[in-house]
Formats: C-alpha cells, structure tokens, sequence
C-alpha cells in the first residue's frame, strides 16, 4: 500500500477540449481553468498523474512520437504556469480495432484499472487517498476499480454520461471546479485529523 496520494487526471475533454483522436499539437487548447486547477491541486500536495486511452495508436490513426509530441507541448503549456504533471500513462489498445499488436484485450484500457494500477505501484500511491478526474463513465468506472474516489467533469463528453452514474459519484462542470471540491475535502480531512 502506497502512501503519497494522487490525482488521476484523464487528458481529452477533462484538461483539454475534446477533440478525436488528437495527435497534432496545434489542435491540443486547454479547457478553460484547466492549467489553475492543476496547479491548484499540485499546490495542496498530490502528485499529478495522466492517465489516458489512445486507440487511435492501436487503430494505426498515429503513432506514439506523435503522443509524445502533444504531452511534451502539454508539459511546456503548463511550465508557463509554473506546475507540472507527474507522469503519464497510456493504453494504446483495442480489442476490436486495434492493428497487429495492439488488438488485445488488455488490462490497461479504462474502464479497467490497469494504468492506475501502474501508477500506484510506481509511484508509491495511496489508491483510497487518491482521486480519478474523467470526463467518461469509463474514467469513473477505471477510479473505482482501483480503490479511488472517482468524479465525473462535464466538459468533453461528461454531460452526456451524468445519468449513467454509478450512486455515489460527484459530478462538477469542469475540471477547476472539481479541484475546488477535493482540495476543501482534504482540507476538512486535515483539519479533523488534528
């Protein structure tokens, strides 16, 4: 069991605008309040930690250096805002459509838990002090997997799968306002740990 506790952070439409299969940085814009809410939860001591499906690799659409280009570009937008992400994991299968090697069912696509589980082992992470961040019944489902407390943010597809709820789940509008919600709840946690 880990002892540092995260944010898991799904990447399109929850920190930037929705759009398919991203690959080319000039497309990559951030959602509005996505770079303050990332520094506000880095501020309040979790560790940030992307975690994102990319089947468009699987599907042949792109390859990893083009990911790798739009996370680097991510890291340097949010250097300007002086925070940064901690890691980032991705899944680039799928077990329909995948080319070749990646056609697998494998354990790391969300809704399974498979990347944080990674990132748990990792990173030395506390999966029931963490959060997972989506904007997907997917992401939800993978944070609970896990042992996470899972939110819904209504950017991105997020409006759309807010009936599909598991009972329980919070939902905010963007990815700021849930940051909002989980640094005031892990300020009371504090405060009545003292």
């Amino acid at each position: 069991m880990g002892t540092r506790k995260a944010v898991f952070l799904d990447r399109d439409g929850t920190i930037n605008v929705e759009v398919e299969y991203l690959s080319r940085v000039e497309d990559f814009q951030f959602i509005p309040g996505a770079p303050l809410a990332i520094k506000s939860l880095k501020e309040a001591g979790f560790l940030l930690v992307v975690v994102t499906n990319q089947s468009g690799i699987g599907r042949g659409y792109y390859d990893e250096t083009a990911l790798e280009r739009v996370h680097r570009f991510m890291h340097e937008e949010l250097e300007k805002f002086g925070v940064s992400i901690d890691a980032c994991y991705f899944c680039p299968h799928h077990p329909e459509h995948g080319v070749g090697p990646y056609r697998i069912d494998c354990a790391c696509r969300k809704p399974l838990p498979g990347m944080l589980l990674q990132a748990a082992h990792d990173l030395n992470i506390d999966l029931a002090a963490s959060y997972m961040i989506g904007d997907k019944l997917a992401d939800v489902k993978a944070g609970l997997k896990a042992g996470c407390s899972s939110i819904l943010v209504q950017t991105g597809y997020g409006a759309k799968d807010v009936a599909r709820l598991p009972a329980g789940v919070a939902t905010y509008p963007d990815i700021l306002s849930a940051a909002e919600a989980i640094i005031a709840q892990s300020n009371e946690e504090k405060a009545g740990a003292k």
